[in-house]
C-alpha cells in the first residue's frame, strides 16, 4: 500500500525520486499508520513544522502521557477489529488515542509510553502472529529497559480447544509487569467467541483511560477509524451474487476443489491482493439432522438464547459450531455422559490425543462415541456461535473489475463409518455452474472483507517475488500475478506450487503454463508428491534451487507462503534455514537471524492457517 499523491500536487511533488520515497516509507503499513502520516503530512502542509497546534503529528510528537496507546497482534483480524472499536469508543470521550499494530509499532517508543493497552493473539500451539515477532523480541530482550511509568492492560485472544489457551498474551502481561509496568487488571483471556468478555475489557478500558489521563490536557485524535457506512463488515455482511462455479481438480481427484467468482462492487468488497474474505455460511443439512438424531430431540423445539427465539433446528443450522469441537463443550459433555475414558482425555498428560478429537471429530462423533443426554436449551447455551471461514482472494480486481475469485476445496471425509463435512465448504463446492443457470433467483454468499496488510506486494515493482503455495495456498498468488501484469510490474515472479497428482490436482495449470509462455511468470516449478516413489514436496524444491533461491533473496527479492501452518510452513522454514546454510555460508544461528530481517524488513510473509 502506497500514499496517494494528488493530481494536483506541485509537479516537485510527482518527481519518480520522491514517490519512490514515499512508497519506501509506506510501504507494509496498516490503515491506521497510513492515517498518521496522514495527519503528519497535513500538518506540514498547515504550518511546515510538525508542531503547528491541532495536528495530529504535532499530538503525535507531545507528551505521551497525554495518549493512549492500542497495540494489537493479530493473526485473523479479531484483534485488530477490537483495536479500532476501542479507539473509537477512546476517540469519543475525546481522548487521543493511536491503534498501530506491532508490527509497525517503533519498539523503542515503548520506554515514553504512559497507557498502553496490548490485544495479542495465540494460534496454533502457542504461537505468536507473524506480526509480533519483532515486539516479542523486543520486549523480552535486555532493550526494552525499564517501565515503571507505564500503565497497562491486556487483552488475550486464543481458542480453549488448544493447550496453549492464550498464552501468548498471558506472556506479554507478565513481561511487562516484570520490568516494572502497572497492570490496570488481570489479563483477560478470550476464546473464540470473544465478542461479550472483549466488550467488558473494553468498557473498563474506556473507564481507565478516563482515570489514567484526566490530570492531562486532551488533545487531537491521531487516528480515524470510521468504516464507510456502505462497506460490508463481519457484523454486516454484504449479499454476494456467485457468478461462476467451476470444479478446477481432476475427476480421479480425491480432492474437490472449485473456482468461484462472486460479484463485488467495490464500495461494498474493497480489497487487494493478499486480503481474504469471511463468508457467513450455514452448517450441512445432514450434520443437523444427524445431531437430532443421536439427542433424540425435535428440530422444531423453540429455543431462546441471548435475546433470540429459532428452533432448535435453525440454532444448529446457522448460529451455532457443530463442525468443530471446543474444550469447554467437551468437559461439559463428560460431565453429562459420566464416560471416564473421555475424562481421562482432558487430562494434561493427554494433550496430543485431545488435539486429534478436536482437529478430526464433529458434534456428531462425540455425542455417538460417548452418549449423554442433552435438551434442547443446555445444547444451544453450551455450544460455541457460529463463526464465518476466511478464504485467501485469487484475484486481483485491476484484472477481474466488480468480482472477487475463490479457490475452495471441500472438506469431505469418512469417519468411523460416516459422511462428514465442513461447515462453509459443504454449500461453496456443491454449487456448479448448471446449477446457477438453473437457479430461479441468483445464488448469494454473506460475504465480508478481512484485510491482510502482512501479507503485500513489494511497493516497489522493480523487485522478484517468490511465491510459495501447495494446494489452495496457491489461491492469492493468482492474485498477485494479475496485479503483477495488470500494473506493468517489471520485477520477476517466481512460483513454486505442490499437489499430489500432476494429471489430476494442478490447480489453474492452464494459467501458470500461459503466464510462464508469455513470460510474466519466470520461473514455475512444482512438486506432485505421489507421482514418483519418494514423495517430494515444495520445500524439497527450494532445497533444490538453493543456490538461486539465496541470490534472488540476497538480490531483495520478496517471500510469501501460503497453506497449512501445522506442516507445510515449518518445513519450508526450515528449508530456507538450509539454504541459507548451504549457499550463504551461514550458521544455524546467524540463517536465523537472516530470516528474523527478512521478516522485520516485510520480504518474508506468511499467510498460513
Amino acid at each position: 500500500m502506497s500514499l496517494p499523491v494528488p493530481a494536483s500536487a506541485p509537479a516537485a511533488m510527482l518527481a519518480p525520486e520522491r514517490r519512490q520515497l514515499l512508497e519506501q516509507i509506506s510501504t507494509g503499513l496498516d490503515a491506521n499508520a497510513l492515517t498518521w502520516l496522514s495527519g503528519y503530512f497535513a500538518g506540514l502542509a498547515a504550518g511546515r513544522g510538525p508542531t503547528t497546534a491541532g495536528s495530529a503529528a504535532g499530538a503525535e510528537r507531545s507528551d505521551s502521557a497525554a495518549r493512549a496507546t492500542i497495540l494489537y497482534a493479530s493473526q485473523t483480524g479479531n484483534g485488530r477489529r477490537i483495536a479500532e472499536k476501542l479507539a473509537r469508543n477512546l476517540e469519543s470521550s475525546g481522548i487521543a488515542v493511536r491503534a498501530i499494530s506491532t508490527a509497525d509499532y517503533p519498539v523503542r517508543e515503548l520506554a515514553q509510553e504512559r497507557l498502553l493497552y496490548l490485544i495479542a493473539s495465540t494460534h496454533g500451539d502457542g504461537d505468536a502472529p507473524d506480526d509480533a515477532r519483532a515486539f516479542n523480541d523486543f520486549l523480552f530482550s535486555r532493550r526494552a529497559g525499564r517501565l515503571e511509568r507505564l500503565a497497562y492492560s491486556v487483552l488475550a485472544l486464543g481458542d480453549s480447544s488448544y493447550p496453549q489457551f492464550c498464552v501468548v498474551g498471558r506472556k506479554f502481561d507478565t513481561q511487562l509487569a516484570t520490568l516494572g509496568a502497572r497492570r490496570l487488571a488481570p489479563v483477560t483471556d478470550c476464546d473464540v467467541d470473544y465478542e461479550a468478555t472483549a466488550a467488558r475489557w473494553m468498557q473498563a478500558a474506556a473507564e481507565s483511560a478516563q482515570t489514567e489521563l484526566q490530570q492531562t490536557p486532551r488533545l487531537a485524535v491521531v487516528t480515524a477509524l470510521r468504516t464507510p457506512a456502505l462497506t460490508a463488515t463481519r457484523e454486516q455482511p454484504f449479499e454476494a451474487e456467485v457468478l461462476v462455479a467451476q470444479r478446477i481438480t481432476g475427476r480421479g481427484s480425491d480432492k474437490l476443489v472449485t473456482h468461484l467468482e462472486i460479484a463485488a462492487p467495490s464500495q461494498r468488497l474493497a480489497y487487494e491482493p493478499g486480503d481474504a474474505v469471511g463468508i457467513w455460511q450455514r452448517n450441512p443439512v445432514e450434520t443437523v439432522e444427524r445431531v437430532l438424531e443421536l439427542l433424540s430431540l425435535s428440530g422444531a423445539s423453540s429455543v431462546s438464547a441471548g435475546g433470540h427465539e429459532h428452533s432448535l433446528r435453525d440454532w444448529l443450522l446457522g448460529e451455532r459450531e457443530i463442525t468443530r469441537l471446543t474444550r469447554p463443550f467437551i468437559e461439559a459433555h463428560a460431565r453429562r455422559s459420566g464416560s471416564a475414558a473421555l475424562q481421562a482425555l482432558l487430562a494434561p498428560e493427554q494433550a496430543n490425543a485431545l488435539r486429534d478429537l478436536l482437529k478430526n471429530w464433529q458434534l456428531p462423533d462425540l455425542l455417538k462415541r460417548y452418549p449423554a443426554e442433552w435438551s434442547a436449551d443446555a445444547l444451544i447455551a453450551s455450544l460455541r456461535p457460529l463463526t464465518p471461514r476466511l478464504y485467501s482472494i485469487s484475484s486481483s480486481r485491476e484484472s477481474v473489475g466488480d468480482e472477487l475469485h475463490l479457490t475452495v476445496a471441500a472438506v469431505d471425509y469418512q469417519f468411523d463409518g460416516e459422511r462428514r463435512y465442513g461447515s462453509a465448504s459443504r454449500h461453496l463446492t456443491t454449487i456448479d455452474q448448471a446449477g446457477l443457470a438453473s437457479a430461479e433467483q441468483p445464488l448469494t454468499v454473506k460475504a465480508y472483507i478481512e484485510a491482510n496488510a502482512r501479507f503485500r506486494l513489494p511497493a516497489d515493482p522493480l523487485r522478484d517475488i517468490i511465491m510459495v503455495g501447495p494446494g489452495t495456498g496457491v489461491a492469492p498468488f493468482r492474485g498477485f500475478l494479475q496485479q503483477r501484469v495488470a500494473t506493468g510490474a517489471r520485477g520477476r515472479n517466481w512460483l513454486v506450487f505442490g499437489g499430489r497428482h500432476a494429471q489430476t490436482d494442478f490447480l489453474y495449470q492452464a494459467e501458470w503454463l500461459d503466464a510462464r509462455r508469455r513470460g510474466t511468470l519466470q520461473r514455475l516449478d512444482v512438486a506432485f508428491s505421489r507421482d514418483q516413489a519418494s514423495k517430494i514436496y515444495v520445500q524439497d524444491r527450494l532445497r533444490e534451487h538453493g543456490a538461486d533461491l539465496y541470490r534472488w533473496l540476497q538480490d531483495g527479492a520478496y517471500f510469501y507462503v501460503c497453506g497449512d501452518a501445522e506442516k507445510m510452513a515449518p518445513d519450508v522454514h526450515a528449508a530456507l534455514l538450509d539454504v541459507a546454510v548451504a549457499h550463504g555460508g551461514l550458521g544455524r544461528e546467524a540463517a536465523e537471524e537472516w530470516l528474523n530481517t527478512l521478516a522485520a524488513e516485510r520480504r518474508y510473509a506468511r499467510d498460513v492457517y
